[in-house]
């Protein structure tokens, strides 16, 4: 017992304990305030509307209440600190109200409970972070869609298993990190659909005796969808483990291109050079250029991924109730990571858009390069009715004989080649200097790669043409659903002022 009188006496014998307010109570507070303060505000508009269109509260009441939140110092509760004085912001604003309208503020929690006001104010958060990720997507997208198209001639060799593999272009590797981008603003998006849908209404867990109208909450506050089921909205938070998913998918897809980049920033492979804004020097050795903004690409989008893994992992076995206590620890995870990812979009973009290329030099490796060898061994199918495996296996020892000799593949000729061929089928080939000569041609190995996505040119000016039209629909989207929300925050501030205008 000598431990608890120990205990009580730092702690405080009532709530809130000193250590508990460190540990969860301010910093929950804190984060309320600058994240859930204006979605708290709008669902109490929105419910008093509500209130009084369903004759629960008179009009008179409703514009006594709407003058006690229009009044509320906003600044000041951006800036206050947790006292425990009251539990938490929610109800050191019903405190304020009460001041401000006297008894009758009371009614505005009539037929709702923090557990539906809680989640559908973490549903608000969400679904704005989710935009401003996509908005930054979309300019990303753009951006890499426009140094594609500067680079549908621009020869690479494509590696698989970290070795040469076949000639390739920058804008066809571009191409796919687009793809991969456009697949991670579909999972995205459809994370907001699942996001975009309220919970008000549910109350506790059961909805309310009392005739309200949830459609209308609904639509006040710019949602498109009810959750129906008034457990499920607020016992389901796969909402918000689909926007951690979806975050962290598209993170670990981004840092995987970001990896790249960051190699072929080396001396060694010489294919980038960040421009001046985003690299840093040395302390000691003078000649260093650092893509440090790469560098830091690379380790937040780790960050990002461990933020996703963290939301996933509370998710984890937590009872199917009304889990808004627990989820105040969580969404500060969930936030932070779309914090992250929308940052480093915008940070990619502008390395993107001011990078150099050093074209010459991967034009050059692609011409010296082995891996045009798998056009020579499809033009001996062409050429000499061969299998593919026999000209696979003609090609395989001339690639040996002229390594063992020092030579790169554009200097190999076809007295070697018919060398081999005497060798493996007991005849010279059908093919000529010329057709050898070509097939050797990184340039002609991409132009004949025609098919839907090949990296021959053309296909990539298609594609590219295509995505931009993907561009185009996405900005709409965008547009469409940050109107829908806007106009509800405009419309909730003109009907609340329109009755202090008629009082």
């Amino acid at each position: 017992m000598k431990d608890r009188e120990v205990i009580l006496a730092e702690e405080g014998a009532c709530f809130p304990g000193k250590t508990y307010t460190e540990v969860v109570l301010a910093p929950a507070y804190d984060e309320a305030k600058e994240h859930l303060l204006e979605p708290m505000m709008a669902i109490n508009k929105a419910h008093l509307i509500m209130l009084y269109e369903q004759n629960l509260i008179s009009k008179e009441e409703a514009i006594t209440i709407a003058r006690a939140i229009q009044k509320l110092n906003m600044e000041h509760l951006q800036n206050s600190s947790y006292t425990g004085e009251y539990e938490d912001l929610f109800f050191h604003v019903e405190n304020l109200l009460l001041e401000q309208a006297g008894d009758i503020a009371g009614n505005l929690h009539l037929a709702r409970s923090r557990n539906d006001m809680c989640v559908t104010m973490f549903r608000m958060v969400m679904r704005d972070k989710l935009l401003k990720v996509l908005s930054s997507a979309l300019v990303l997208k753009k951006q890499l869609l426009a140094f594609a198209e500067e680079h549908v001639n621009t020869l690479m060799i494509a590696h698989t298993h970290t070795q040469q593999a076949q000639p390739t272009t920058l804008a066809h590797y571009i191409m796919a990190v687009v793809d991969s981008l456009t697949r991670d603003i579909r999972r995205l998006q459809a994370a907001y659909q699942n996001c975009n849908r309220s919970s008000m209404g549910a109350a506790a867990i059961t909805t309310s005796g009392f005739p309200i109208s949830r459609e209308r909450v609904m639509q006040l506050l710019g949602f498109e969808e009810l959750v129906e089921n008034s457990y499920d909205a607020i016992a389901g938070a796969d909402y918000l483990g689909e926007a951690a998913t979806a975050i962290q998918l598209a993170a670990i897809n981004l840092g995987r291109v970001v990896q790249d980049f960051l190699l072929w920033c080396t001396q060694e492979f010489s294919v980038f050079k960040v421009s001046e804004p985003y690299v840093q020097t040395s302390s000691i050795m003078p000649q260093k250029r650092n893509p440090v903004s790469f560098e830091h690409m690379r380790s937040l989008l780790s960050s990002c991924v461990g933020n996703t893994q963290s939301v996933l992992s509370m998710l984890h076995n937590t009872p199917f109730g009304d889990i808004v206590d627990t989820e105040d620890d969580m969404q500060p995870y969930a936030w932070k990571s779309a914090e992250l990812l929308e940052k480093i979009y915008r940070l990619l973009t502008c390395v993107m858009g001011t990078l150099e290329v050093n074209e010459e030099i991967l034009a050059k490796r692609a011409e010296s390069s082995f891996a045009t060898v798998t056009e020579l061994a499809d033009t001996l199918v062409r050429t000499d009715s061969l299998s593919f495996r026999k000209a696979h296996h003609i090609v395989s020892k001339v690639v040996k004989k002229a390594i063992a000799e020092g030579l790169q593949a554009n200097e190999i000729n076809l007295s070697m080649l018919n060398e081999v061929a005497q060798e493996v089928i007991g005849r010279s080939l059908y093919m000529d200097e010329m057709t050898l000569e070509r097939a050797l041609d990184p340039a002609h190995f991409i132009e004949i790669r025609s098919l839907p996505g090949g990296p021959s040119p053309s296909e990539m000016r298609r594609l590219i043409a295509d995505r931009q039209k993907q561009c185009t629909l996405l900005a709409e989207w965008l547009e469409e659903k940050e109107k829908r929300w806007e106009q509800a925050r405009i419309h909730l501030d003109q009907v609340l002022k329109g009755w202090s205008v008629e009082e």
